[in-house]
């Protein structure tokens, strides 16, 4: 079996970190490459010594030179702040080297509404509609065709797979969706912050980038495309007292006030009956963030509520592997015609 020959630009991230935890034991991939301007000259076994001894360990870390990588890499991993991938991605391509961005330069297929929420103008609109966005589930024929891949944000993945079954049935209403998103304090990243020291979210629980969270116009995009027409709904974030998790808790208006728990249930779990990273949970059983810990996993829990004529929704998923670095390897899994799950084949570990 071939070996593909990967490159990681962003490794000293959280994303950066995870995906090399995931890349050192993959079968049929090789950490080729691993790029920081910071840490430039390290092993990078000498930098996160839990890779030590492991393949790829010996990789030096170099600042990203596009031609060297373009020369060295069959894949390239883009973990880096929003507003610096497009112009890392745009000569890899030109290269002819498969991309995976995990920023959100790509995510959005309208560059204004990208420049509105992120506040930078993006810099290179020629290639933005060659960008297929990384959800598997969804996008798993157009990935495998791709060479430049939106890496979809730990947020949207969380709620987009849990409206996705409701919408595509006809269960509910799109004007009347309301997210309560809780995530651990990875999601913010690495870099130093007042906001996410151990003592400020240690013992605590609070609400934050209210009403103007960027990953909201990606969820709109995505769920105005399954509905077949422009959907608004409310997002709501908060940061929770752990390093990784996120709990989606998705308010939704059934169409059909009499509709039965078990007539949503039939409904998801034939609509996810193929997709065994996507656990539809037995009745009465809700999701917690600890059975889904480093894995691929999205467990989904259903509560009909007769009383309002509401169906909610609860989708927990890792923030760092399913909601990044796990499903950027899923996506160069599917470019380099590998089986989507080759080296993310894991359980939570527990307790």
């Amino acid at each position: 079996m071939k070996t593909f020959k990967a490159g990681l630009v962003g490794i000293t991230g959280y994303a950066g970190m995870e995906l090399a935890r995931l890349l050192v034991s993959h079968p049929s991939m090789r950490l080729s490459m691993a790029c920081s301007r910071a840490e430039a000259g390290k092993r990078l076994g000498e930098y996160y010594p839990f890779l030590e001894h492991m393949p790829g360990s010996d990789v030096v870390i170099s600042v990203f030179d596009a031609e060297q990588a373009a020369k060295e890499c069959d894949v390239v991993f883009l973990a880096v702040p929003a507003g610096t991938a497009m112009d890392m991605a745009a000569p890899l391509l030109k290269a002819g080297t498969k991309v995976v961005d995990l920023s959100a330069d790509f995510r959005l297929r309208d560059p204004e509404i990208y420049t509105e929420w992120y506040r930078h103008e993006h810099t290179h609109k020629d290639i933005l509609p060659r960008a297929v966005y990384g959800l598997p589930e969804l996008y798993a024929a157009e990935v495998s065709r791709a060479s430049l891949i939106a890496n979809p944000g730990c947020y949207p993945t969380s709620v987009i797979l849990g409206l996705y079954a409701a919408i595509k049935n006809g269960l509910v209403e799109t004007d009347d969706i309301v997210v309560d998103a809780k995530s651990g304090a990875t999601g913010a990243g690495r870099k130093a912050a007042l906001g996410t020291l151990f003592c400020e979210v240690s013992d605590n629980f609070r609400a934050y980038g209210l009403p103007t969270h960027r990953h909201t116009p990606e969820i709109e995009q995505e769920v105005s495309l399954l509905a077949g027409h422009e959907v608004r709904l409310s997002f709501n974030t908060h940061i929770l007292p752990l390093n990784r998790g996120i709990l989606s808790t998705i308010y939704t208006k059934l169409k059909n006030p009499a509709t039965t728990l078990d007539q949503v249930r039939e409904a998801f779990m034939a609509t996810w009956a193929h997709s065994p990273w996507i656990r539809v949970l037995p009745k009465g059983s809700l999701p917690e963030t600890r059975y889904v810990r480093g894995s691929m996993f999205c467990d989904l829990g259903l509560v009909v509520d007769p009383r309002t004529g509401r169906l909610t929704i609860l989708s927990a998923i890792d923030n760092l592997c399913r909601g990044a670095s796990g499903q950027a390897l899923a996506n160069a899994n599917l470019m380099c015609g590998l089986p989507v799950g080759t080296g993310l084949d894991m359980l939570a570990p527990l307790p």
